[in-house]
């Protein structure tokens, strides 16, 4: 199968190395023409620099050259370029053309969805989403992963099944695609409150309350946006949320520890500038989206309040004690 990738971030290059491995044809696309010229000559990312990728896998920074005659096309950019690349996708996009979703979060300006961003300037029902606990370092390790496959188009499932899974990735299907990027999207942000709790050396009791106690209100917040509740026991859900909260091999995560061990703010601004952590962009939507849609998200508003109003993160300890 021919198959296109939209981003060649360390995720990006992970998902070509499963595709890449089951016999597809991959090209990776990206609009930095620097960077496209080091991947093909060097083979190796400095986002992944264990990695070998393979001469199989080609690259290119057009657009049209990159999604022409592919089969399937996965978006897996940060959250924030999704409308530019939706944007342009629009007008050279075949409707027999498959997409797969790969990149989590919720767009600032609009507290949309990335499914919904797309949506908005694409109208093909060929979509689907995918998200689960998969840290990219451990996909090009070939070791057994398993993520949620999200849309409500029978042959787009087929074609992504048939495209990624082999004997070490797993796709679980649901129907559910709003409960998914909601998962995908939080997960990011409550994993950021779970390094500060790491950062102040807090023992595994108060981090297994604080997962608990976070898994419940993204049920909750699932519930209310209109997703299924049972989606927060997928892979998507406490799968993804248990992994990012619990391993310093996260970005947010990192962010956190930092900010819970109180190191000198132009550190943690420098670790913020040098590094890509959706957890602070999706902070501000899903912050915002709630207020919106007057969902009582209190966890979310002491996030916030952490981060962009520099209250302690000592405040999460009595957070967790007195919160209902």
């Amino acid at each position: 199968m021919k198959i296109a990738i939209l981003g060649t971030g360390a995720y990006g290059i992970a998902l070509a190395s499963v595709l890449e491995n089951n016999k597809n044809e991959v090209t990776m696309w990206s609009k930095f023409s620097t960077e496209i010229e080091e991947l093909d000559k060097n083979r190796t990312s400095p986002k992944l620099p264990d990695y070998t990728i393979s001469s199989n896998i080609s690259f290119t920074n057009n657009m049209q050259e990159a999604i022409q005659d592919k089969k399937l096309i996965v978006i897996a950019v940060p959250a924030a370029f999704v409308d530019d690349i939706a944007q342009e996708l629009n007008p050279i996009l075949n409707p027999d053309q498959h997409l797969c979703i790969a990149s989590k979060g919720i767009e600032n300006d609009t507290c949309l969805f990335v499914h919904d961003v797309v949506k908005k300037y694409i109208d093909t029902e060929n979509l689907a989403v995918i998200s689960g606990p998969s840290f990219a370092i451990d996909i090009v390790k070939r070791i057994p992963i398993g993520l949620s496959l999200g849309s409500q188009n029978e042959e787009t499932i087929s074609i992504i099944k048939q495209a990624f899974q082999n004997d070490y990735f797993k796709l679980r299907i649901t129907e559910d695609i709003k409960g998914i990027e909601i998962c995908g999207s939080i997960k990011n942000v409550i994993a950021i409150a779970a390094g500060m709790l790491e950062g102040m050396h807090l023992p595994e009791s108060t981090k297994a309350m604080f997962i608990t106690e976070s898994l419940h209100d993204m049920k909750e917040l699932i519930y209310k946006l209109g997703g299924d509740k049972k989606t927060i026991l997928s892979f998507a859900g406490f799968g993804d949320l248990l992994l990012t909260c619990t391993s310093s091999k996260s970005r947010n995560f990192s962010l956190g520890y930092l900010i819970g061990k109180k190191i000198p703010k132009d550190e943690i601004e420098d670790y913020k500038c040098s590094t890509t952590i959706e957890g602070l962009y999706t902070l501000k939507s899903i912050y915002q989206l709630t207020k919106n849609q007057n969902v009582n998200m209190p966890i979310i508003d002491l996030i916030y309040d952490i981060i962009e109003n520099d209250k302690d993160p000592e405040e999460l300890k009595r957070f967790l004690i007195e919160k209902e």
